[in-house]
């Protein structure tokens, strides 16, 4: 398969615009994709335009990363409903900091190699561009009616909050993106999600317009979950790709998490699998999809692909602590930052570590930190052998809990039942 047609496979190609795939069959073609410095960590949702540049440089061809230290200023009207906030400079150029490092991570950027990956900023070209010579060079190409027929414009414009000036004006800006790689980088293609589309196309009109030339795009669908909710978004909120924003243990466990709805469609557009390989992964799941070994895969390799293998088998470590058959010697291995991030999402409370002193009763400490309601409910099950600690089964000889049975000398996990876990810390 050409490089169209595996994205066609994958389910990554929306919108094209004719002579795209006959331009990149023809020759080694340089395409960017611009990345929003609206934080310093990319997320989620970033992985498919990443994903683009990456199977566009396997395929052979130049990727350009553009990371959009100037057009962060505006703010972007398309999908949104009203007008974001805007980020002072100082923030926006710790973004680009952040944004660039994890783009760095992905593609090949070994200048020794024709089709070496590039990093671009569009603050470069915008910082000494001043209004007058933006009108001039780049407004009086483009009619403002071309501008007002964009769904992005005309939705804010029908809805109560109306569009700035500012935002308006963005199409023209990103536009100006294209045609400055166009010209000064040979750059013919523009890649993104589905609802950049008007603002892609403003950049190929702009270039026909203004440099006779011919440039081409498509769009990738905007990823949904079969559920309606949002992607990319859990109770904890956005999954980022930052290890010290979400734990690699709670970016595993989104992807593990997933329906088999959505990891069939996953599967093939967040992991650079072979063809092959995926549908033999279809055929194996849909005979048993209780072992879930769709979602397992797509675990593993995205969680590999964004961190690396040692995190993916820490998290597996992880998964088996809490939702398998590990022991205590698997949960006392753990350093401390490991056992916070296999805890978090767990229940948790305080108590005084002085209370340890002298021995806390075992039934008091349960009732006090709200795992049991009454000290009835918790010999109940504490005499039913329902009630562990630690990873083991408290025995009805053992009444009191010590400063022994810390765990890194400050943290205690009872479980009750089989899936009911509760972590407490001295303070």
């Amino acid at each position: 398969m050409n490089l169209i047609e595996n994205l066609r496979w994958r389910g990554m190609i929306q919108d094209i615009m004719p002579g795209t795939e006959e331009q990149l069959n023809k020759e080694m073609t340089s395409g960017y994709i611009g990345f929003d410095p609206t934080a310093d960590s990319l997320h989620i949702g970033s992985l498919v335009p990443i994903l683009l540049l990456v199977h566009l440089q396997r395929a052979g061809h130049k990727p350009v990363a553009l990371v959009g230290g100037a057009t962060g200023m505006v703010g972007d009207p398309s999908g949104k409903s009203e007008e974001r906030q805007m980020l002072s400079e100082a923030i926006l150029l710790k973004n680009v900091a952040g944004v660039k490092n994890q783009l760095e991570k992905f593609l090949d950027f070994d200048v020794a190699k024709p089709n070496a990956a590039e990093m671009a900023n569009n603050y470069d070209w915008f910082k000494s561009f001043t209004f007058l010579d933006f009108i001039r060079e780049v407004g009086k190409h483009i009619t403002v009616n071309y501008m007002m027929a964009k769904d992005s414009v005309k939705k804010r414009l029908e809805g109560n909050t109306g569009i700035s000036f500012t935002e308006f004006t963005y199409q023209l800006v990103q536009g100006f993106d294209f045609y400055y790689l166009y010209t000064n980088k040979n750059c013919k293609l523009q890649m993104g999600g589905s609802d950049q589309w008007g603002n892609i196309v403003t950049g190929t009109e702009l270039i026909r317009r203004k440099a006779a030339g011919e440039a081409f795009a498509f769009t990738c669908p905007l990823i949904t979950k079969a559920d309606g909710g949002k992607f990319g978004k859990s109770e904890q909120g956005n999954i980022w790709l930052d290890a010290n924003k979400t734990s690699p243990y709670q970016f595993f466990q989104f992807w593990l998490n997933a329906t088999d709805t959505d990891a069939e469609k996953w599967i093939k557009i967040f992991t650079l699998l072979p063809k092959a390989e995926i549908d033999a992964l279809l055929l194996q799941h849909a005979t048993a999809p209780h072992a879930r070994l769709l979602q397992k895969k797509l675990a593993e390799e995205v969680t590999v692909f964004v961190h690396n293998r040692e995190d993916f088998d820490f998290a597996m470590k992880a998964s088996e602590i809490l939702f398998g058959n590990a022991t205590t010697d698997s949960l006392t291995s753990l350093n401390e930052s490991q056992l916070l991030q296999v805890m978090e999402g767990v229940p948790t409370s305080e108590v005084n570590k002085e209370q340890l002193t002298e021995g806390y009763d075992l039934l008091a400490l349960l009732t006090d930190t709200n795992i049991f309601a009454s000290k009835g409910e918790a010999r109940k099950m504490w005499q039913a052998g329902a009630i562990s600690l630690n990873k083991a089964k408290i025995g009805t000889d053992k009444a009191t809990i010590t400063a022994d049975d810390l765990l890194q000398n400050k943290y205690l996990l009872f479980q009750k039942g089989k899936k009911n876990y509760y972590f407490i810390k001295l303070v």
